[in-house]
């Protein structure tokens, strides 16, 4: 039965990437669709670029055995600061702006928007290197709930997704990536509703009514605001799950992509609406794991197999086809994404800057080649023993605390200077670096500091240090000018 509902989901994914070849001649088409997204699709983009085989199988199970109902605080965090509060704030600007500027890419709005080839170049590097780590988690999360739940081998179950990625995506670009988004999206809703109903009705739990007694009987901190790790660690959860899709690359491409203002609005109540809903079910359901196993052991002391076991024991083999088709929508998605910006960052930014000459069926070309080549790059990782939190948390702190300060101060700072987005962008990837492997078991609150110093480095070197040329600033933020200018017409004439 699994076998055949995967194989159908295979062939639609297939189908839509057939279709879209046709629609993925030029690097435009194939990095953004042409920037015509619509707002529903738009808004499932990035919700289910944003919650990933990392978020139910790692970031689930190892923070809701370790917080209890306290994990609660990272939905609140992804639904209103890492989806609300993004599209509110940077939607509007991010369009405005890299559209007026004629860049696809947060290495060539680096470039242009600072002045400086090298920002370009290296941030390239930068996004090409450290989310390989993030993609192998992704892997590494999905081919778990293969093995653990269908009995499928890991390193078989590894292939057969890098295989259909690459497939997928090589053949339709950004195009097939958002209209599987939304067919994926509307699979990942009504999967997370049977998951938390068959979880929640489970023996181990008894009901919705039953959830904080029988926490309570396990350990009363399990329900308390802020669970046993302490409120540092949990809160360096939430800003790192939460503030950092404001800096990576992958999440900002949607915001490149819409096809006009006029779909922020809807995108944005959908955006948050969808998130509520998929990180409630992720860490709702962690949060009870304490009420199936006594001890890791019993997991053999690897976090990242606590969800893969919940779904085992709780839901009927036809239910856990569904939440295979869930898991496997999410990770589809992050995935796409993850290697459309990774491999553009090569294609469309290092190869543009050393052969301004190439043509658009070149660079085609050559990203489709170099999407095979990050995917191969991220198995080779996703091989390795590690524990899922630890990669994804590691990638997120180093991407975006490289980018979430200049881009920021890119967008709403005028007196940021190319010296102090260079500052931005070395202090929070060699902070993040350096630390991670001084400290490897705090590497969540490592990535929250990265960005944090990120944001604040920029506008204090940028004090001391030579501002850009006035016309350019004057002409990087003409369109904040003509929008205010439209405004004071708009409420002049009422």
């Amino acid at each position: 039965m699994e076998f055949i509902a995967v194989a159908v989901y295979v062939a639609i994914l297939f189908a839509i990437a057939f279709f879209s070849m046709k629609k993925t001649k030029t690097l435009n088409a194939f990095f953004l669709g042409d920037r015509k997204i619509g707002p529903w699709v738009s808004a499932f983009a990035y919700g289910t670029t944003y919650f990933s085989a990392v978020m139910f199988i790692g970031y689930a199970g190892k923070i809701g055995w370790g917080f209890g109902l306290s994990a609660l605080w990272v939905v609140i965090g992804n639904a209103f600061l890492g989806s609300y509060l993004a599209w509110k704030i940077l939607a509007r600007p991010t369009r405005e702006m890299t559209a007026r500027l004629g860049t696809m890419t947060l290495p060539g709005f680096l470039e242009k928007r600072y002045q400086s080839k090298g920002l370009k170049v290296v941030s390239a590097l930068i996004i090409f290197i450290f989310l390989v780590p993030y993609s192998a988690s992704v892997y590494m999360g999905l081919s778990y709930f293969f093995e653990m739940v269908f009995g499928i081998e890991y390193i078989y179950a590894l292939a057969f997704m890098a295989v259909i990625t690459a497939i997928y995506l090589v053949m339709g670009g950004y195009f097939a990536v958002t209209l599987t988004d939304f067919v994926q999206g509307l699979i990942m809703i009504f999967g997370v509703f049977v998951l938390i109903f068959c979880v929640v009705n489970s023996p181990q739990v008894g009901g919705f009514g039953n959830v904080i007694p029988a926490l309570s009987s396990v350990d009363p901190q399990l329900v308390a605001p802020v669970g046993p790790p302490g409120a540092v660690a949990l809160f360096s959860l939430v800003i790192l799950t939460s503030l950092g899709p404001w800096g990576l690359p992958q999440m900002l491409q949607k915001f490149y992509s819409i096809r006009n203002e006029n779909v922020i609005r809807t995108a944005t109540l959908v955006t948050t609406g969808f998130a509520l809903l998929m990180a409630f079910g992720a860490y709702f359901t962690g949060s009870l794991s304490r009420l199936f196993f006594s001890s890791l052991a019993e997991v053999g002391n690897n976090v990242d197999r606590i969800m893969p076991t919940i779904i085992s024991q709780t839901v009927p083999d036809v239910v856990a086809v569904l939440l295979l088709l869930l898991i496997m929508a999410a990770s589809m998605s992050t995935l796409a994404s993850l290697v459309l910006v990774s491999s553009s960052s090569i294609a469309v930014d290092l190869l543009q800057t050393v052969r301004p000459q190439t043509d658009q069926k070149t660079s085609v070309l050559v990203m489709r080649i170099l999407c095979i080549i990050f995917i191969g790059f991220s198995l080779y990782l996703a091989i390795k023993p590690n524990v899922i939190l630890n990669l994804m948390a590691f990638s997120w702190g180093a991407v975006a605390g490289a980018f979430i300060g200049p881009y920021l101060a890119g967008l709403f700072y005028k007196k940021a200077t190319k010296a102090g987005a260079w500052a931005g962008m070395l202090t929070g990837t060699l902070f993040c670096s350096v630390f991670s492997y001084l400290f490897p078991d705090s590497i969540p609150l490592v990535g929250s500091l990265a960005m944090i110093l990120s944001i604040l480095v920029v506008p204090i070197v940028s004090a001391l240090t030579r501002q850009l040329p006035e016309e350019h600033i004057n002409y990087v933020f003409a369109y904040k000018d003509s929008l205010s200018l439209n405004t004071q017409k708009a409420f002049s004439s009422k």
